[in-house]
This record gives C-alpha cells, structure tokens and sequence, in this order.
C-alpha cells in the first residue's frame, strides 16, 4: 500500500517568508504552479499562497460581486494588464498567505485526497515529523497513485 510520500513531488518550488510578493508572483510564472508553500529558515512549513490570492490583488471589484458570467458579452481584456500598486508589490508575501494545510509524509493517499477534497486543494504541502517541507502532492499525483491499484486488482482478476 502506498503512502503519500512515496507518490509526491521531492522537487518543490517555495518561498520564504521574508519574500515580497513580486518575489512570489516571479516563481509562479517561472516555475509554472498554481501553489507556493511559504517556509521559514529551519524549512517549517508556516503558509501558503496560491496563484489566485495573487490575482485576486489586481481583480476588479465587480467580478467578485457577479455570480454568473455567461450573460457578459465580450472579455475583461482591458483589464488584464492591470497590476499591484508598489506599495502592494513589495508587501512581505506572508500578508496574503493562508494558514497551511499539510499532512505527513507517511500518511495514506486516500486521507491526502480527503484533506485535499475537504478543503478544496489542487495541491497539498507534505511535511516531515518536525513539520519541514519535504514534498508537494497533486491530485493527479494522488488520483493516479490510487488508480494504478485498480490496475494492479484487474491483473490479479485476470490471473
């Protein structure tokens, strides 16, 4: 039976605390992720920051206030090339983190995908026993770790 931290990412992108969030906005766009994990010096995992807190920097108000888009003819183009006023981009990130959800390295893939689902994850940080970062699972590396023993269950039929 496999464990989360036999199906996770070993090689993560994060950020320290001290980061700004321009720091943080560069390594989502160059490492290609929708979730940064916030560490502190000794690798303890203290926080989160997703792509959309982000965005959510520069969204217009009124997008948060429309529930249904599908009546809105045309896109929001022109305000795609809005950005973060600099007093706002050189904010530590930590002021637009989130509290971390994580769980441990040694913990079954069917609770990571709970947690995930519970708390509505695409990613989840996986920790040591002194709560350092040590992975990043995704659902698809949790769907298709699950999955591959509905393969191994139909070989075993087959037999």
């Amino acid at each position: 039976m496999k464990n989360i931290g036999q199906s996770m990412k070993h090689e993560i992108i994060s950020i320290s605390v001290s980061a700004t969030i321009r720091e943080a906005a560069a390594l989502f766009v160059e490492g290609h992720i929708g979730t940064l994990p916030v560490v502190d010096g000794d690798g303890k995992l203290v926080g989160i920051l997703h792509i959309r807190d982000l965005l959510e920097i520069v969204m217009p108000s009124f997008v948060r206030l429309v529930e249904d888009f599908d009546f809105v003819r045309g896109d929001f183009s022109i305000f795609e090339t809005l950005l973060p006023p600099p007093e706002v981009a050189i904010q530590p990130a930590s002021s637009i983190m989130v509290p971390p959800v994580s769980v441990r390295a040694g913990s079954g893939l069917l609770r990571a995908f709970a947690i995930m689902n519970s708390h509505n994850l695409y990613d989840l940080p996986v920790v040591d026993d002194d709560g350092r970062l040590v992975g990043l699972a995704s659902r698809v590396d949790i769907g298709t770790a699950l999955l591959a023993g509905w393969r191994s269950a139909a070989a075993e039929e087959a037999e």
